[in-house]
């Protein structure tokens, strides 16, 4: 994706990168019914502080999508164990679906966990994120059904990985 750049974002991006995700989370409506998670989603300066993220920025300095990069036993880690990356919360502007935006932020997922060191990226998503579980299964994720989980009785979160 030569028109697109994808680097940790800037203070001044932090809004719009919060808000691409909650519309991306939100228009496949898995935002429906969850009270409070939309401002987690919307908090990018907390999860800069927690976490690693990147964003991809389009030609024109706008924020098409983000992702963040977890290790474990971090703030933000929900599956991930040693020698082991976790992403979370992997969004894309509706706005920018089908440009290969999902896939060049999971590819810098992976491109950072070899510079890192570590053998293994895992993820969970949402059950019904069929879209992303796709993309995953394309670029050779495969299920790691040992990790579902879920968070409330009303979540059902589905584990992937991948061996880099």
């Amino acid at each position: 994706m030569g028109d697109v750049e994808i680097r940790p974002p800037r203070p001044e991006e932090y809004a719009a990168a919060g808000e691409v995700t909650v519309q991306a989370y939100d228009v496949d409506g898995h935002l429906a019914g969850d009270v409070g998670y939309d401002a987690e989603l919307r908090d990018i300066a907390r999860r800069v502080e927690l976490a690693e993220v990147l964003v991809a920025v389009g030609e024109a300095g706008d924020v098409l999508g983000c992702v963040t990069i977890v290790r474990p036993g971090s703030a933000y880690a929900e599956i991930s164990r040693p020698g082991e990356l976790e992403f979370r919360m992997l969004a894309v502007a509706p706005s920018a679906r089908g440009r290969g935006v999902g896939e060049a932020l999971t590819r810098a997922v992976l491109d950072r966990a070899r510079t890192l060191g570590l053998r293994r990226v895992v993820l969970s998503s949402l059950d019904g994120m069929r879209s992303a579980h796709r993309l995953y299964e394309r670029l050779g994720f495969t299920r790691l059904p040992e990790r579902d989980w879920r968070p409330f009785p009303h979540i059902s979160l589905v584990a992937y990985r991948i061996d880099v």
